[in-house]
């Protein structure tokens, strides 16, 4: 900084400074924060110094070499851009695989409307795992009139109704002490699980289990958004009961 622009930083540039003090006082009594609040209150003040503007020189984050006021600002604006653009590109992404998700969606409740079977259970699940691409599903009912066809037996039942009861939200994770995994086709291979109560609408308690599982323990990962797995598992519910 010149000579001259240091005796105006002494007398005048800071009116509230109503005594002329030396550069090394200046330092101890404005603090960088204080400078900031001032320029902030004054967005005048480089209009009324242009040559200051000229004569500063600020390190750039790319490569530590010096450059002007102006050069940094543009090297700002270009990384504020560079992150807009970032982030519109992953909400494209987003978008498109919610609309990807909607179409399978579409498909699948058009499918069961359509099939002369596709309220039975076996024809629910064929129609989950097609339209889904979904290695593995199986359900389990509790509370009906036939109680001895296969929808109504096996293992952990009675674990399943209890947990069934007590969620009202689809479970994903890892299968490990969850109930239901043993129903499933090659259980031992499943890296992660979906677990969807079954229940009628406005009902307080559950007629049913659906699981679904998958060697890859990424695609039902705890934290996958549950919104599509709730409604699977509502219409699920409103095709097993009609």
């Amino acid at each position: 900084m010149s000579p001259a622009s240091k005796t105006g930083l002494q007398f005048g540039l800071f009116p509230e400074l109503t005594t002329p003090i030396q550069i090394s006082d200046m330092t101890q009594a404005i603090d960088a924060h204080a400078v900031a609040l001032y320029l902030e209150d004054h967005p005048q003040f480089f209009d009324q110094h242009p040559d200051l503007i000229a004569g500063l020189k600020l390190t750039t984050a790319l490569g530590g070499r010096t450059v002007s006021l102006h050069e940094r600002q543009v090297e700002v604006l270009r990384e504020k851009v560079r992150q807009l653009e970032l982030k519109l590109g992953n909400q494209g992404h987003v978008a498109r695989d919610n609309q990807a998700i909607m179409e399978k969606f579409q498909q699948w409740v058009l499918r069961l409307l359509s099939a002369d079977d596709g309220r039975e259970p076996n024809s629910l699940l064929a129609s989950v795992r097609d339209c889904f691409d979904v290695p593995a599903a199986s359900l389990r009912l509790w509370g009906g009139a036939n109680n001895d066809d296969i929808w109504h037996q096996g293992p952990e039942l009675e674990e399943a109704r209890a947990w069934a009861n007590q969620h009202t939200r689809p479970y994903c994770g890892a299968p490990s002490g969850k109930p239901g995994v043993q129903w499933l086709e090659n259980a031992g291979s499943m890296q992660s699980i979906a677990l969807l109560t079954l229940k009628k609408q406005d009902a307080s308690e559950s007629f049913g289990l659906l699981i679904l599982g998958s060697p890859d323990a990424r695609r039902f990962s705890a934290d996958l958004a549950t919104d599509i797995l709730e409604r699977i598992g509502e219409t699920a519910s409103a095709a097993l009961t009609h």
